[in-house]
């Protein structure tokens, strides 16, 4: 059975190695929520987010608790095209589980393992500012330019697959009691994901997360995760978060707050606290962070007489040239040229 602090390590390591949308100009963090953005980091963009926490959580009815730290982490890469990322995400938590029904003689026990761990890949599937960015500006009307447009709610739209590694009897699992919970097996599972984000006017961003982890085992569960960010200014973003958790063995509704600052454009900090509002078990954590980026995307090579994007202008090119022969345009002088050379060539090849 593989040792999980030594999959952390080699995991923390391979981050320092390797850390560090679309691409965007400032870091393109994930935290301080737990919900995935809908954009990846960029093509050629390194990205490492890391933060520790504490957590403190009581089973009034069932007479336990837990105390103890963790540490949630995920390297991210932008691979071959703008909307593809890959990734490995987890948490690692060490704690002590009190067992509290005999009060003179309660029962601990010490743990420490991976509460998930995840890698993936992520792709943009539908991208509407895109569109949105080539619109022309009115120029005769501000108000034209900032009034409320029902397209604003159509969301950028990714999809996400992933595959989950569980050791045996990892009781963050079927998170229940270690000394009663059932066998787990471990392994690996599937883990699949639809991401939402919409960006919206004066600093307000909504994301959105619907997924289902462990596909397959006798603990998958379905969750949903809701993330409303405020940019206060340039360095400040404050957020809101509710995270919903269904499964046979464990239901939960989770509530996030906190902020994050942008220290320059490729390093940010955040804090945030966690807390729910039942008792079976209460949750209450706090955390902080940091998200760190590795810059080396590169624009698309650009036309320094027109300031023109090449691959931009041979597309309109070629779709000019399609439009044309469709619409039963005469050639230019210029294709016909061309075409009496390509006819010229054939014919000398056909002699020999």
């Amino acid at each position: 059975m593989l040792n999980p602090k030594l999959i952390l390590q080699y995991i923390l390591l391979l981050a320092s190695i390797t850390a560090t949308a679309q691409y965007t100009d400032v870091i393109n963090s994930n935290r301080p929520g737990v919900s995935r953005s809908a954009f990846a980091v960029g093509k050629n963009v390194a990205q490492l987010e890391v933060g520790p926490y504490i957590v403190k959580e009581e089973h009034t009815p069932l007479k336990n608790e837990v105390s103890g730290f963790g540490i949630d982490f995920a390297a991210r890469y932008g691979l071959v095209w703008e909307q593809l990322e890959l990734n490995i995400e987890g948490s690692y938590q060490n704690d002590t589980f009190t067992d509290n029904r005999s009060s003179a003689f309660p029962v601990e026990s010490d743990r420490a393992n991976f509460r998930y761990l995840t890698v993936g890949a992520k792709y943009l599937v539908y991208d509407p500012y895109k569109k949105r960015g080539e619109e022309k500006p009115n120029l005769y009307s501000y108000h034209a330019n900032k009034k409320f447009k029902w397209s604003n709610l159509i969301p950028a739209v990714a999809v996400y697959v992933g595959v989950n590694y569980d050791a045996d009897n990892n009781s963050y699992v079927p998170y229940s009691n270690p000394f009663t919970s059932p066998n787990y097996e471990g392994g690996f599972t599937p883990k699949v994901m639809i991401a939402t984000q919409n960006n919206f006017s004066s600093g307000w961003v909504l994301v959105t997360n619907f997924s289902k982890d462990r596909i397959g085992s006798d603990f998958s569960d379905f969750e949903y995760i809701v993330t409303l960010t405020k940019a206060i200014n340039q360095q400040w973003v404050l957020f809101g978060e509710t995270q919903g958790i269904k499964s046979d063995y464990y239901a939960d509704n989770l509530f996030r707050f906190g902020g994050a600052y942008l220290w320059n454009k490729d390093f940010q900090l955040d804090t945030a606290v966690t807390f729910n509002t039942k008792d079976t078990p209460s949750v209450f954590g706090v955390n902080i962070g940091a998200s760190y980026r590795l810059d080396f995307h590169k624009d698309p090579e650009v036309d320094k007489d027109n300031g023109t994007d090449v691959l931009e202008e041979y597309e309109r090119k070629a779709n000019k040239k399609k439009k044309k022969k469709k619409d039963g345009d005469p050639d230019t002088p210029e294709d016909s040229g061309k075409r009496k050379k390509e006819t010229q060539e054939i014919d000398f090849d056909d002699e020999n």
